[in-house]
């Protein structure tokens, strides 16, 4: 298994700075992840960090919990793409998820899906499966599933549980071949990694790239 492929360089925590993205960048372009992603703040920078390297940026929209209005989420991913970035990371409507609104999240993803498709750039949604029940998960498969985004991804990393085996499956189950799954939140060891690629992950968000590329070398050294 090659994990490198797999992995997103993640840094998005609060107190991100310029060093700290450059620095990820370097070790993206040097393991050639499949892409860094950071805060909107840094995309201008970033695709100047990368440049030549094959390495994706990503940045995330309306992050990290999704209800801020339609009108905001259109103008961050609006200006995201014009900074540069490839992969648009956007947290859904949580709270509409909670109050059964399906109409307000397909008319959310309805707006948003035009102009992802415009620009050519890769959407991932981050639904927070750590704190929907299974019923909600397999609603939101139905919802971004028939609108046919790139991917949904399980977490910010950001709510009291991430990724889980049981959530990756659930997604890979009720989600057609061609939406892809990206796991993000908690993922600290190759073990972990291994396990959610074997459950139907495509992509893995994490910070501890390193460290898990690391672990990825042990154990098939053995």
């Amino acid at each position: 298994m090659n994990i490198e492929k797999y992995i997103e360089h993640t840094i998005l925590k609060q107190t991100t700075t310029l060093a700290d993205v450059e620095r990820i960048c370097n070790e993206a372009k040097t393991y050639k992840f499949a892409a860094v992603c950071i805060p909107p703040l840094y995309v201008k920078k970033t695709k100047e960090f990368l440049a030549g390297s094959g390495v994706n940026t990503c940045t995330v929209i309306g992050f990290p919990f999704g209800y801020c209005a339609i009108e905001a989420k259109v103008a961050e991913l609006v200006l995201a793409t014009v900074d540069g970035a490839d992969e648009l990371d956007m947290v859904v409507n949580v709270s509409a998820i909670k109050n059964g609104d399906w109409t307000f999240l397909a008319n959310e993803i309805n707006t948003v899906m035009p102009i992802v498709r415009s620009k050519g750039k890769i959407i991932k949604l981050i639904i927070e499966s750590g704190v929907l029940t299974d019923d909600e998960i397999i609603k939101c498969c139905d919802i971004y599933g028939a609108a046919g985004v790139d991917y949904m991804k399980t977490s910010t990393g950001f709510a009291e549980k991430g990724a889980s085996i049981h959530a990756v499956q659930l997604m890979r189950n009720h989600l057609a071949d061609a939406i892809k799954i990206k796991a993000a939140g908690g993922i600290r060891s190759f073990s972990f990694a291994k396990e959610l690629i074997n459950a139907g992950a495509d992509r893995i968000g994490c910070s501890s790239s390193l460290k898990i590329v690391e672990e990825s070398k042990e154990f098939f050294e053995k």
